[in-house]
């Protein structure tokens, strides 16, 4: 399996010298997005990785054109997906770097995405653009100059997840983590989605927690602690949801960290809100 991490200092030497030891090529994707500021272009613009090329979660990781009864992140279509991958310049054998501003919660989104359509080599830049700015490294203004288009074929089911079907049975049977804050698990607040709570037999398990004050993650020995004290197995396959399918990303990126298979449920809350039919589950887990 590829590297799933990258350091500032590794990515800094591989565009230095054109590819990695240990890859291919180097393309970099700075994905900036949040939920109280989706459109991050300003923010890339003011300051980027040189050469990173931009990302709308919303538009290019997403599909908006679907029924709000699929979430409000369904996954874009493949065409669409492959289309602007090649966009960013992407090609069979190169190495994908993404980041963002915000500890890779957004970021996570494009890792999993590209690895789920069949492209194996995609790092994540441990620590997001703090760890390249502290590492003093220069950052570029603007727009990065247009790449020539890539030749990139990508298929979907490269990795395994829960459709909305599958997560009832699977949250009886194994472990389901919810990766959002636990007061929005515990149906305390609910900020966007029409119903506040979590998915029956969910554990609580906010994806924060798998990451340091630096933005960095926290080690595998650590986090498989972590999540074996959530009630993971050695060899299990972990479900995983959050609000909308994008943090998510962000705990699946630990559970591989960590030697587990996690099992993304895309649709995520979003999805599973809309469905007046569906059982919702409040307060806290359990004792």
């Amino acid at each position: 399996m590829a590297s799933i991490l990258t350091t500032a200092e590794e990515l800094h030497d591989a565009l230095s010298a054109g590819r990695y030891a240990d890859g291919g090529p180097v393309r970099v994707l700075d994905v900036r997005w949040r939920l109280d500021r989706p459109d991050g272009r300003p923010d890339y613009r003011s300051g980027h990785v040189p050469g990173a090329q931009y990302v709308a979660l919303d538009r290019d990781l997403a599909d908006h054109d679907a029924p709000v009864t699929e979430g409000r992140h369904p996954l874009p279509p493949l065409i669409h997906l492959q289309a602007t991958a090649r966009g960013w310049g992407i090609d069979a054998g190169d190495t994908v770097v993404v980041y963002d501003d915000a500890k890779n919660m957004a970021s996570a989104r494009a890792w999993w995405l590209l690895r789920y359509a069949g492209f194996t080599d995609v790092r994540v830049l441990d620590g997001a653009l703090r760890a390249w700015t502290d590492a003093g490294y220069k950052t570029e203004k603007g727009d990065a100059a247009t790449p020539v288009p890539g030749s990139i074929s990508l298929a979907y089911g490269a990795l395994p997840t829960l459709a909305l079907d599958e997560v009832a049975s699977f949250a009886e049977d194994g472990l389901l983590l919810d990766a959002r804050a636990g007061e929005r698990y515990r149906g305390e607040v609910e900020p966007i989605d029409p119903r506040a709570g979590h998915v029956p037999g969910a554990v609580s398990a906010p994806t924060t927690e798998n990451v340091g004050g630096d933005g960095r993650f926290r080690s595998p020995d650590d986090l498989r602690s972590r999540f074996r004290m959530l009630g993971a197995e050695d060899g299990m396959s972990v479900g995983v949801y959050c609000g909308s399918g994008v943090t998510a990303a962000h705990q699946a990126v630990a559970l591989t960290l960590a030697g587990f298979e996690p099992r993304v449920f895309a649709g995520s809350w979003s999805q599973w809100s809309n469905h007046p039919e569906l059982p919702v589950a409040t307060g806290p887990e359990p004792r």
